[in-house]
């Protein structure tokens, strides 16, 4: 039977998920997924290992990765797809970034001390294998020492945004997020706005700025998202010419409850949505 479902939103442990970009696609294989986009946060290291997988096992893989921005009700997330995974000049934009994440890392590490549960770089640094380092290799730092029962309740109660050891990133604007991305080509698209905690209006005002930005899509699709959720970036997508993509946003161990393809069971992300995707490109005559 011919594969009819993809996944354009998952994570290796490139950045914070527990899978090697290998194991990931033999996942997406098990799981009879046509295709999927590798989208760490702020690197692309793990697309070529992937790509080599996914061409034994006749999965597509979309290089891509997913950057962090921030707005005043917190981070805002961008994907960006099809990315030249092998341009030096975006590796060191993107080596710029993760230096900002590096800095804030170390701040996280001040508030924990300051709250009695000292860590050092070094006990982080060993639950990550690739080069994005961020919360949840913290967050399993803690949960190593004891400081909390588990990495999800390590997040929620003192690293998630608002929380004792939460520290902002350094400002990076969404507009500045679409510019880099589509400086390189990529297919921009604006990931689980709807998970973000704000003002309707706002959120909407968000949409359209992007829009006129140039970003291309909206993640209509997502594993956290309610039947009224996918309505909303439909009819985002509809008033702003925009294009839909969707994910599973799969970690991994770090989000137990997330499957690649199928999220917590509903998700269906359909062929049809890949197709589309790939003639806006060929429109804008850009390799797919």
């Amino acid at each position: 039977m011919q594969p009819l479902f993809i996944d354009l939103h998952t994570h290796t442990s490139a950045s914070d998920g527990s899978d090697s970009p290998a194991d990931l696609v033999r996942k997406a294989a098990e799981a009879r997924l046509a295709a999927i986009a590798i989208t760490d946060h702020d690197t692309i290291s793990g697309v070529e290992e992937a790509q080599e997988a996914g061409r034994a096992l006749g999965v597509e893989v979309i290089p891509g990765c997913e950057l962090s921005v921030s707005s005043e009700y917190g981070e805002v997330h961008i994907l960006g797809l099809w990315l030249p995974h092998r341009s030096d000049t975006l590796k060191a934009r993107l080596a710029e970034l993760r230096q900002r994440r590096d800095e804030r890392n170390e701040h996280i590490l001040e508030r924990l001390a300051a709250l009695g549960m000292p860590l050092t770089m070094e006990e982080v640094k060993a639950f990550s294998s690739g080069e994005a380092l961020g919360r949840p290799h913290i967050a399993r730092a803690m949960a190593a020492r004891g400081y909390a029962p588990d990495l999800q309740t390590a997040m929620s109660q003192y690293l998630a945004t608002g929380k004792p050891a939460y520290v902002p990133k350094a400002p990076f604007t969404p507009e500045e997020g679409v510019a880099l991305l589509l400086e390189f080509g990529a297919t921009v698209s604006l990931a689980h706005i709807m998970l973000l905690r704000c003002p309707e209006d706002w959120r909407a005002d968000m949409v359209a700025r992007l829009a006129r930005c140039g970003m291309d899509a909206i993640e209509a699709y997502h594993s956290e998202f309610s039947a009224r959720d996918e309505r909303t970036c439909i009819g985002f997508a509809n008033q702003h010419g925009l294009a839909i993509t969707g994910g599973s946003d799969y970690h991994g161990t770090s989000k137990p409850h997330i499957r690649i393809g199928r999220g917590k069971g509903g998700l269906r992300v359909t062929c049809a949505i890949l197709d589309r995707l790939k003639a806006h490109r060929r429109s804008l005559g850009l390799p797919v």
